[in-house]
Formats: structure tokens, C-alpha cells, sequence
């Protein structure tokens, strides 16, 4: 059975976009080809289920993955980070066999 963990602090900042918006069911997590390395991540919110969905809940949200991502993104940790100026969610993803040099891309 596949895993991905949400850590505590993107918990939080999935609860926080969802309800500025005012309405969602979570994070949709997945990928597409793009970059110089192979595959980058795609966040959206999930406002439904799609067929295939596959759902992690942990810290009362929860993260939504399409089947086509999901052997990619096993055993992942889904995290937010304050660095600096810059906020945003990063994927501690152990598939990773490569990344590009500025993050945005990686190849399993």
C-alpha cells in the first residue's frame, strides 16, 4: 500500500488556504512531464474526488493523488517551509534519482 506523509506545518497551511477559499476538500498532488530533468510536481486544490483518486489524511487535511503519480510520489513527506522570503510546499521524495540544479524538475 503506498504512503505519503503530511508533516504538521503543511497540515496547516492546507487548512489555511482552504479556508480562505471557503470551500475544498484538500490538496491534489501530481505530476507532469516539464523541465530539463523529466517530471515536476502539480498542485491544485481538490474541490472533488476524480476516479482513482488515492487520499492521505493526516493532521485533519487531506492530499489527493492520481493513480498516474502515485508510484512516484510513494513514501513521499508532503512539507511547507518558510526559507527567507520564499514559502512554499516541498516534497521530501525518496523516488528521486535526480534533480535539475534550481529544484523545479526531478527524474525517478
Amino acid at each position: 500500500m503506498a504512503t505519503l506523509n503530511i508533516t504538521p506545518a503543511a497540515a496547516k497551511q492546507i487548512h489555511h488556504v482552504l479556508d480562505e477559499r471557503g470551500q475544498g476538500l484538500g490538496l491534489r498532488v501530481s505530476v507532469k512531464p516539464s523541465g530539463c530533468s523529466g517530471y515536476s510536481y502539480v498542485l491544485d486544490f481538490a474541490d472533488e474526488t476524480h476516479e482513482g483518486d488515492v487520499s492521505f489524511e493526516e493532521h485533519g487535511v487531506k492530499v489527493f493523488v492520481d493513480q498516474e503519480a502515485l508510484d512516484m510520489l510513494d513514501g513521499s513527506e508532503v512539507d511547507y517551509v518558510n526559507e527567507g522570503l520564499n514559502r512554499y510546499f516541498r516534497f521530501n521524495n525518496p523516488n528521486i534519482k535526480d534533480e535539475c540544479g534550481c529544484g523545479e524538475s526531478f527524474t525517478v
